[in-house]
This record gives structure tokens, sequence and C-alpha cells, in this order.
């Protein structure tokens, strides 16, 4: 059982709360029984696994017990988890569906988080530009609830793809049938205009309250919900 401070694998989840740590060792922490679950019954690798030496949780792979207190201390959520996994970051072949959700500087990462769990729960990939949060990163893993480890991983291209834009452009209602691919913007400025104009069209969600506009998670699923409803 892992009861010092000092331990390297408690080291190394300590570093992984870090960006710049997940991104040069290729591995990100998940906490929690429901998230390891969903990386280990979707194929990602796992690295190693550390459990609540006083209540360990079945999970059907080599995991090292930990004493209660230390497996708290290194964990980000507000309760102490039962388990750790340790993932490498590389993710499974999936087939990209045409399908998807790309997203421009999105920097929070529970709107990364969420948009991933809109991507699988209407069967579309999803598509990160540079400057987006982490979709690895512990909020972002908690907002997916398991999402990130089954949806599909795209490349940002806007070329062919639709802009949705707060004001200006016409209603969602009205895209070509054939365009499956939403572009949506960072949380305060929107699409910017080299952005869009790369995009094939642009499509305005039609509010009838007194909201200026609307959350970019909020947005990014109506419009994949729209599509899927109007093609079955």
């Amino acid at each position: 059982m892992i009861s010092s401070r000092d331990n390297p694998k408690l080291k190394l989840v300590r570093k992984l709360a870090a960006r710049r740590q997940r991104e040069k060792l290729g591995l990100f922490a998940a906490e929690g029984e429901d998230l390891v679950a969903a990386g280990l019954e979707n194929g990602w690798e796992l690295e190693l696994a550390l459990v609540d030496a006083a209540r360990p949780p079945e999970l059907g792979v080599r995991a090292e017990p930990v004493a209660s207190q230390l497996l708290a201390e290194v964990s980000t959520l507000g309760h102490a988890p039962r388990v750790i996994g340790v993932f490498r970051s590389a993710r499974p072949e999936r087939a990209v569906p045409p399908l998807g959700l790309e997203l421009w500087r999105v920097g929070d990462p529970g709107n990364v988080g969420t948009l991933a769990r809109a991507c699988d729960a209407f069967g579309a990939y999803l598509a990160l530009s540079a400057g987006c949060a982490d979709p690895f990163g512990p909020k972002a893993l908690r907002a997916s609830m398991g999402s990130i480890f089954r949806v599909p991983s795209g490349s940002f291209a806007p070329e062919g793809a639709v802009a949705l834009v707060a004001h200006g452009a016409p209603p969602l209602a009205e895209l070509d049938p054939s365009l499956s691919r939403f572009v949506v913007g960072s949380e305060r400025e929107g699409l910017p205009e080299e952005v869009v104009s790369a995009c094939s069209a642009s499509a305005t969600i039609s509010l009838s309250g007194r909201a200026e506009s609307l959350n970019v998670a909020m947005a990014g699923t109506i419009a994949l919900y729209d599509w899927r409803r109007s093609h079955g």
C-alpha cells in the first residue's frame, strides 16, 4: 500500500494537474469510478490506477491501494474519489462521422466537456482549434461525464462547414441539409471574420426572448440536435 506523500505515482498525479505536464508526458488523470470505467470500456490505455485502500472499487484491472488521506490530497475533486486512473492521451482509432462540431478557441473547460457530451449524445465528432481548453483537464473530463472517451476526434477545418453566429445570418432551419459540420466560437468574441469566411455558410439560432445570445455549449448542442432531428 502507498503510504508516503513522496511516492512517485502520487507525484505523477500531482504533475498531471498542469496542462503543460499532461502535454509533455502524454498522460492525464481521470478521477472517480465512472470516468475510469468509461476509459477502460472504450479502449484507452491505462498507465496506472490508484484506489482508496479503505474502500477499493471493483475495476477489473490491476490497481495499487493508497492510504485514503493521501489519495484525497492529490485529487482535484471536492470529495475524495475511490479511484484515480492515469491514461495515455493517445486516442483509440474511431471512425469519424459526417456530423461534427468544431470549436474555435473555446477556453472554458466546462464548455468543452459539455460539448463533448453533446457530440456523444447526437453521434458527432469533436474538433478543437489551437487555444481551446484541454479536453483532458479535470474540469473538462467531469463536464463530459465520460463522453471524452467515446467521441471521435476530428481536425479543425472550417472549409465546408457552417459558422454559427449570434446575429445577421439565415436561420438554422434554412440551411442546405447536406451541410453537417458546425463551427462555434469563443465565449466572448465568437468567430473571427477569417473563420466565418472560410466556412461554406453561416447560420443563426433564432431567439424569441430578450437574451442577446446563447452560451456556446447551448448553441452547439442545439445545432447538433436540429441536424439530427431533420435527418432522422
